[in-house]
């Protein structure tokens, strides 16, 4: 029994590290209205595993605590991402759907952050598309064929 939780914390734990590993090194894409956040592909991990939710979670909030957009971006940008991966996790059994949770909640809270909270000066509307476009390449073309990957290696995950 204790093997199963053990499991559960290094897995997120690793996730956590790797999405917030590459949103640093990657920065210049990966805050801004036009992001396109690589990590966010591993959105997609909550389809092979729930440990991914945390891991997401705590890879974000790491990611955005050292990130340039501060507090705001700290609570809301990491809830904003622990919303997705439960979102992501609900729809396991639809793969085709799984990278639609975070494509739409990015699109919708972060477009309305970018909006009013940091006064980026274009349409509350085209703050949503332009962070749901850079989400859906995160997730569809990028986090959809990870997918497919990983699930030939799916019993990494059990």
């Amino acid at each position: 029994m204790k093997y199963k939780h053990v499991l559960f914390l290094i897995q997120a734990a690793v996730i956590a590290a790797i999405y917030a590993v590459l949103t640093l090194v990657l920065m210049p894409f990966s805050y801004g209205v036009m992001q396109v956040r690589i990590s966010e592909a591993l959105t997609i991990l909550p389809y092979f595993t729930p440990a991914a939710i945390p891991g997401l979670f705590v890879g974000c909030l790491l990611a955005n605590i050292i990130g340039p957009y501060g507090i705001l971006d700290i609570v809301f940008g990491s809830l904003t991402t622990l919303i997705a991966a439960v979102g992501s996790y609900f729809f396991r059994k639809y793969p085709l759907l799984v990278p639609l949770p975070p494509v739409v909640a990015n699109g919708v809270i972060i477009g309305l952050l970018l909006h009013y909270a940091f006064g980026v000066p274009v349409a509350i509307w085209a703050c949503m598309l332009w962070v749901g476009f850079g989400e859906f390449i995160s997730c569809y073309v990028l986090g959809l064929p990870l997918m497919r990957l990983l699930k030939k290696y799916e019993y990494i995950f059990k």
